[in-house]
């Protein structure tokens, strides 16, 4: 499975992030790419440490029994749910948030697995480096998916 710890994997991801554009049209959901972006930054700022976060009792319960699909090969569903401290609802600038996102990437990347590995999920609780580079990987490539890139 792919993950953004790897060099090709991530050199692909930011390729797509490119050819997004503000005005890309959505296949589902109600983000814009401009807040689809800040989310995913977002998420990226939980693994990176900028925003601490901790398990949730919902995930301390059912985290269990979503961990496994979470973290495997298939792709997330379309509108999945979503913790709300990573909802994206007032307007963003595209390029800055595109901007963040490939810096927020190379961050995580640079820090490698084992900075990841210090850091919570909100509903899967600790994770390994490991499954922070795939899990991040099949985010990004979800909202990607989302925008048509």
């Amino acid at each position: 499975m792919n993950t953004l710890f790897d060099d090709a994997a991530r050199a692909g991801m930011l390729t797509r992030l490119e050819s997004m554009r503000a005005d890309s049209p959505r296949g589902w959901g109600k983000m814009t790419p401009a807040q689809a972006l800040c989310h995913c930054a977002i998420t990226l700022d939980v693994v990176t440490g900028k925003l601490p976060m901790r398990q949730k009792f919902i995930g301390k319960v059912l985290g269990p029994f979503f961990r496994k699909k979470m973290l495997g090969p298939e792709p997330f569903s379309r509108n999945s749910p979503t913790g709300p401290e990573l909802v994206v609802s007032d307007q963003r600038d595209f390029a800055r948030e595109r901007e963040r996102v490939v810096a927020l990437i190379g961050e995580f990347a640079a820090a490698g697995p084992d900075s990841a590995s210090r850091y919570e999920h909100g509903f899967l609780g600790r994770l390994t480096g490991d499954e922070w580079g795939r899990l991040m990987h099949k985010h990004l490539d979800h909202h990607l998916q989302q925008f048509g890139a």
